[in-house]
């Protein structure tokens, strides 16, 4: 699924193509993409006719981008969801599921998601911030994102690192990847008791969390297969920067141990084993 520096790539691309342009119409081809919109996909097409785009934003992995109504469409890409700016005349993808044209006749923008988890929905008076994702925390690349208080929050939780890491009202936008890698920069186990980090070593994660966002982003984000690109159709490169994730096998970049693989809430979590050494006591699996 893409993370914070897949959608926050695709925001910036969005935000060159789309802004300040005017609808025209809407035409929804699949109603799962739709499915979020309770008023159904003849009301999504209707009003967004005739709004104009006025920015493009980000809350963690959602995108939303408010309208000359005070309304805001609403986007989340799924697990291959994918948002393209095609020349009009451009043949359909094969899983097209939404295409937006605009008064000026400029490229069309389309979201197209082979497996349809993604979706696009209208928030009623959500330009400012769509009430359906107001209980998503911050990230650490937003400005208003609190360190001290991420850090206090962090260290009263009593569950492991990782899953903190991927709990979304506490810190959004990190995901299985990135997770990975800022414990291997901070040489923490993700099975470690977040009530056992002290003040300082809390931070200190939160600093990797956010260099591997930056770096990843610079990057264009992580692409393991042809399902997640940008506004272009591009695949980002951070694959090739990954320094645990993924290599179960290969030596680590700093001591040459092998990186080990373990199971992690029905997915996998890498690590080495020599920097990142397993608490005591700590479950498997």
């Amino acid at each position: 699924m893409p993370e914070l520096p897949e959608v926050e790539t695709v925001r910036r691309g969005l935000a060159q193509w789309v802004i300040g342009r005017t609808v025209d119409t809407v035409e929804v081809r699949h109603p799962r993409a739709v499915r979020r919109h309770t008023a159904g996909g003849g009301h999504f097409t209707d009003v967004l006719a005739g709004r104009t785009i006025l920015d493009v934003r980000r809350r963690g992995k959602y995108l939303w981008l408010p309208l000359d109504s005070g309304d805001a469409v609403i986007g989340h890409l799924g697990m291959s969801g994918q948002l393209l700016l095609q020349p009009a005349g451009t043949p359909d993808e094969t899983h097209l599921r939404v295409r937006f044209r605009f008064t000026d006749g400029g490229p069309e923008l389309r979201f197209v998601d082979q497996r349809t988890f993604g979706g696009l929905s209208v928030s009623e008076g959500g330009a400012d911030l769509p009430a359906e994702i107001a209980h998503i925390a911050r990230d650490p690349m937003d400005p208003d994102f609190s360190d001290q208080g991420f850090v206090a929050a962090l260290r009263r939780r009593r569950t492991e690192v990782k899953r903190a890491l991927l709990d979304q009202s506490l810190i959004s936008g990190v995901g299985n990847i990135y997770a990975d890698e800022a414990l291997w920069r901070a040489k923490l186990h993700g099975a470690r008791p977040t009530d056992a980090l002290t003040g300082p070593a809390a931070a200190r994660l939160l600093g990797h969390v956010r260099d591997v966002l930056g770096e990843a982003i610079t990057e264009g984000g992580t692409s393991f297969d042809a399902l997640y690109v940008n506004v272009n159709g591009e695949s980002g490169y951070f694959d090739r920067a990954l320094n645990v994730y993924g290599r179960e096998g290969q030596p680590c970049r700093r001591c040459g141990a092998p990186i080990r693989r373990e199971a992690f809430m029905n997915r996998s979590s890498y690590s080495c084993p020599r920097c990142q050494p397993r608490p005591r006591g700590a479950l498997r699996g």
